[in-house]
């Protein structure tokens, strides 16, 4: 944990962004994996943990904005507890871990609610997506469960997404520690990535190596020579000489801060032609995408100049058709680049995002695009200071995308079709940074990995 200090300051910037009222904010619990008493392994809310540093399941922070009253709720452990789990501190110990003053049972939570709505105060909690949660605050609340999306209080999803957008200087140092062992991770599998290898011994070294570390990983790792399925979780495929390999992979540091990493590696170590034509224009389009982050830019125009070195790129191999520019405004890139630049990094690797992605990356100057591709972006507000943001630009050859697309005739002016034929086998390419807003520019945190061409294969004993 951060000295208790942090996170009372915290919870005294939060009451005072949201003014009047009471804050109700509870942390996750333990989830059953086929019984109650067999859970999955826990993962704590990241606002909770934020605001009290608490990395622990059943707990509840309750907070009066005017009083500056402080409770944590939780249970007291027992002799089960100790018999089965082992001895855990006290919930007045943790309390005091966290700098809160009172703690109380979690029986007593429904007494302080119902008072203070007794005195007609209003209770601001935030978006639940956890079961548990929803039926704790359902409970206490008397709201029904189905009903609780409505009510959730949008000021206090505000002053919490003001609150963690902005990293300090401990936070940037808990996200390098785990691009650290993202740095390891990368550099193994490097070693590893030959023709015979299958997917799921590749999978279960990275997972021994994550855990060596005391780390685990931020979301499942997407490890995959079918780079153009974009969230592949599965790994029951074996590599071949000439595929491609995409890792998409985030770990933890010891405070949970996660690391957001992507490479594409040739397996055997080269990169064919026409992989090496395409993966050109996927780096050079993060490094156009990274150059733009400064103070003050939109992030929707960080994407937009990556959109373009796409279209550019691909008009180049004859795979698209007239200007790049006009067919980046219709929109023609997304058949190969159908998602966001990237997204905010924190506590959680789509940092907030269970508050909602409009509150996080969205504000009154920017609204959500309806247009394919760019209606995808989870970033478009302006940068700050303190942002940390991952830039992962990718070109994809989704067949079914493209057979739809073409019988459609959707944008063929720009899209040669009968050109992609003799692509519709190539899968995908993504490269992914974690970059952080400085006061002047950006700084890209996980430059020390590999990824230009002659550095990967380098590094995989090959010249490029």
């Amino acid at each position: 944990m951060f000295d208790s200090s942090v996170y009372a300051a915290r919870r005294a910037a939060l009451a005072r962004l949201v003014r009047s009222g009471c804050i109700l904010l509870p942390g996750n619990d333990f989830i059953g994996m086929n019984y109650r008493a067999n859970t999955f392994p826990f993962h704590q809310d990241g606002s909770f943990l934020y605001f009290t540093g608490l990395d622990r399941p059943g707990h509840c922070l309750w907070l009066d904005c005017e009083s500056g009253e402080e409770i944590l709720f939780g249970p007291e452990p027992g002799i089960e507890q100790t018999i089965w789990s082992g001895a855990a501190p006290s919930l007045s110990e943790l309390a005091d871990l966290s700098g809160i003053a009172v703690s109380k049972a979690m029986h007593e939570l429904a007494d302080t609610v119902r008072l203070a709505k007794g005195q007609g105060r209003s209770i601001h909690y935030s978006p639940t997506y956890q079961g548990e949660s929803a039926l704790l605050l359902s409970s206490v609340l008397g709201i029904p469960p189905l009903e609780l999306e409505a009510g959730f209080s949008s000021i206090l999803v505000q002053g919490i997404v003001e609150l963690r957008s902005v990293k300090s200087a401990a936070e940037v140092t808990q996200i390098r520690q785990a691009i650290a062992i993202s740095a390891e991770l990368y550099d193994s599998l490097m070693q590893s990535c030959v023709p015979g290898a299958r997917e799921m011994e590749l999978y279960g070294r990275s997972q021994g190596l994550i855990f060596s570390h005391g780390s685990r990983e931020a979301f499942p790792m997407i490890l995959s020579r079918r780079g153009e399925v974009l969230h592949n979780h599965t790994h029951d495929q074996i590599l071949r000489d000439g595929d491609l390999l995409l890792v998409d992979s985030g770990v933890v540091s010891p405070l949970g801060y996660a690391s957001d990493i992507t490479r594409t590696l040739p397996v055997g170590g080269s990169f064919s032609s026409r992989q090496k034509d395409i993966y050109e224009i996927v780096l050079e389009a993060l490094v156009a995408g990274t150059l733009n982050m400064a103070p003050g830019v939109p992030f929707v125009e960080c994407h937009l100049a990556a959109a373009r070195v796409v279209a550019r790129g691909l008009t180049d191999l004859g795979l698209m058709l007239g200007d790049p520019l006009e067919a980046v405004d219709r929109g023609a890139h997304a058949l190969f680049f159908p998602h966001g630049l990237g997204h905010m990094l924190g506590l959680d690797v789509h940092d907030m995002e269970a508050l909602g992605e409009d509150f996080v990356g969205y504000d009154h100057e920017f609204k959500r695009a309806a247009q394919f591709g760019l209606s995808g972006l989870r970033m478009a507000r302006r940068l700050r200071p303190g942002f940390v943001m991952t830039v992962e630009p990718g070109i994809y050859f989704i067949p079914a995308l493209i057979r739809q697309w073409r019988e459609q005739r959707r944008l063929e002016e720009f899209i040669n079709y009968e050109a992609l034929d003799a692509y519709l086998d190539f899968g995908g390419i993504r490269i992914e940074d974690d970059v952080l807003v400085t006061e002047d520019g950006r700084d890209v945190l996980s430059k020390d990995i590999p990824k230009s061409v002659d550095d990967i294969c380098r590094r995989m004993g090959k010249a490029s």
